[in-house]
C-alpha cells in the first residue's frame, strides 16, 4: 500500500501559504506516494481544490493527518495537530525552533520525525531545498512594493514639460537574499539605491546590481562572515562606528529597508529613534526583521507606525505570505526536492538516514527524542509518560537561521 503524504490547511497566524502545488503533487505521485490535501488548503494561494485533484491528489479533512506517513507544512504543527499525527510520521516545515524549546519537545513527545527546513545547509546539493532563499527573495521584492505604496510619490526620475520629478533615494540595510532582491527591485523601479552589510562579499554583489555600497571597511569588517556565508554578530565598537556612518546617510533617504538577521539571536538594532527623527516627513522605513525584535526602534509587528516627524515605519508580518501565490509555488518545490531524497526508489517508502548530511542538519526530533545538536539538552520522555505541554503561538515567518538580509 502506497505511503501517504498529507498537506494540511495552515491554521496558525492566518498563514496564506500552502506546502504543495499541483506540480509537486504530480511529482509526489510519480515517486509512488499517495497525496491527500485538506480542503481549502490552497485557496489563499490561488490554488483551488480542483487543481490539486486534477494533479492526482485526494481532497480530505484535517482528520486524514492521522494516517499520513509524511506531513508537509508551512509552519510548525501546534499541539492540536500533533495529537492527530501518528507516531513515526515525518513532518517537514519551517519549524522556527529558536526560543521555542517547549514546542520542539512537544514534537519529540508526539513521536514524529520533525525536519526544520530553515536549517538546510547552503551547499550545492541543497540549493533547490533552500526555503530561506526562496521566501526571502519574495520578501525583499514585496518590501519595495510596500514601501512604494506608502511613499505616495514616484520612485523613478521623470522629466516632463511641467518639470522634473527627482528619483527616490532608497537605502537597503542587510544584503542577503532579501536585500539583494530589494536592491534589484528598487533599481528596476528607477530609484537611486545604496546598500550596506557587514559581510565583505556583499560589496561586489551590491555593485553588480548598480547600487552603491556603504560600510566601515576595517579589519573586523574583513572577517565578518562565517565559512557558511552567514553574518557574524559585530562588536559594540563596530556597531557604533557603522551607526555613525549611516546616521548621516539615512537622514537623506526617502526609503530605508532593513533586513538584518543573526541566526538564533534577536535582530540587531540598526536604526535608532534619533535616525528616524532625522528623516524627512513622508519618508518610509520597512523593517523585515520586525518578527525577531526588529532592526528599527519604534517598529511594531503587524503595524504601520507613523513617527512624530511623519515617517512611516512598516512592520508587516510574514512578508513572503503577502505574495502567497508565488511564495507557495517556490516553497512547495523546496519541500518536494528534500522529500525526494528521503524516499527509497526501490520500495517507494520513506527512509530516514541519520548519517545523510541533509538529514543531520535538519532533523530536530526522531523516535521520541530531540536529536538536533542545538536543542538536544535532555532525554525526552515517551508520549504516554509525559504531561501535555502548552505550545506558544508561533510568530509568522520563519527565519531563524538566515544570512544577514534573509529576513
Amino acid at each position: 500500500m502506497p505511503q501517504i503524504v498529507f498537506v494540511p490547511k495552515e491554521v496558525e497566524g492566518g498563514e496564506p501559504r500552502v506546502a504543495a502545488s499541483p506540480d509537486t503533487v504530480k511529482r509526489l505521485k510519480g515517486l509512488g506516494l499517495d497525496v491527500v490535501v485538506e480542503a481549502g488548503a490552497g485557496t489563499a494561494s490561488r490554488i483551488p481544490d480542483a487543481e490539486f485533484e486534477k494533479a492526482g491528489a485526494r481532497i480530505g479533512t484535517a482528520a486524514d493527518a492521522s494516517s499520513a506517513d509524511v506531513v508537509l507544512k508551512v509552519r510548525r504543527p501546534n499541539d492540536a495537530e500533533l495529537k492527530v499525527y501518528k507516531k513515526g510520521a515525518a513532518v517537514i516545515a519551517a519549524m522556527d525552533p529558536y526560543g521555542n524549546d517547549a514546542a520542539v519537545a512537544a514534537m519529540a513527545r508526539a513521536g514524529v520525525s520533525a525536519f526544520a527546513m530553515e536549517f538546510m545547509p547552503r551547499i550545492t546539493r541543497a540549493q533547490s531545498m533552500d526555503i530561506l532563499s526562496s521566501q526571502a527573495n519574495l520578501a525583499g521584492y514585496q518590501a519595495v512594493v510596500d514601501a512604494a505604496a506608502e511613499y505616495d510619490r514616484a520612485l523613478p526620475m521623470m522629466m516632463t514639460a511641467a518639470g522634473t520629478v527627482p528619483a527616490a533615494k532608497v537605502f537597503i540595510m542587510g544584503v542577503g537574499v532579501a536585500g539583494l532582491q530589494a536592491i534589484a527591485t528598487a533599481r528596476r523601479m528607477g530609484a537611486v539605491v545604496t546598500a550596506t552589510d557587514v559581510r565583505p562579499a556583499a560589496k561586489e554583489q551590491v555593485a553588480s546590481l548598480g547600487a552603491k555600497f556603504l560600510a566601515v571597511e576595517d579589519e573586523e569588517f574583513k572577517a565578518a562572515e562565517t565559512a557558511g556565508g552567514y553574518a557574524k554578530e559585530m562588536s559594540k565598537e563596530y556597531q557604533a562606528k557603522q551607526a555613525a556612518l549611516t546616521a548621516e546617510h539615512i537622514a537623506k533617504q526617502d526609503i530605508v529597508i532593513t533586513t538584518a538577521l543573526i541566526p538564533g539571536r534577536p535582530a540587531p538594532r540598526l536604526v535608532s529613534a534619533q535616525m528616524v527623527a532625522s528623516m524627512k516627513p513622508g519618508s518610509v522605513i520597512v523593517d523585515l526583521a520586525v518578527e525577531r525584535g526588529g532592526n528599527v526602534e519604534g517598529a511594531k509587528p503587524g503595524e504601520v507606525v507613523t513617527s512624530a516627524n511623519d515617517v512611516k515605519i512598516v512592520g508587516h508580518l510574514n512578508m513572503a505570505g503577502r505574495v502567497a501565490a508565488s511564495a507557495s509555488l517556490l516553497y512547495a518545490k523546496n519541500l518536494f526536492a528534500f522529500l525526494e531524497t528521503l524516499v527509497d526508489k526501490e520500495t517507494k517508502t520513506l527512509a530516514i538516514r541519520p548519517d545523510d548530511e541533509l538529514v543531520k542538519a535538519t532533523l530536530l526530533t526522531h523516535e521520541g527524542k530531540v536529536v538536533h545538536a542545538n536543542f538536544a539538552k535532555a532525554e525526552t520522555a515517551p508520549v504516554e509518560a509525559a504531561e501535555p505541554q502548552p505550545q506558544p503561538q508561533p510568530q509568522p515567518k520563519p527565519k531563524s537561521a538566515s544570512k544577514k538580509g534573509d529576513a
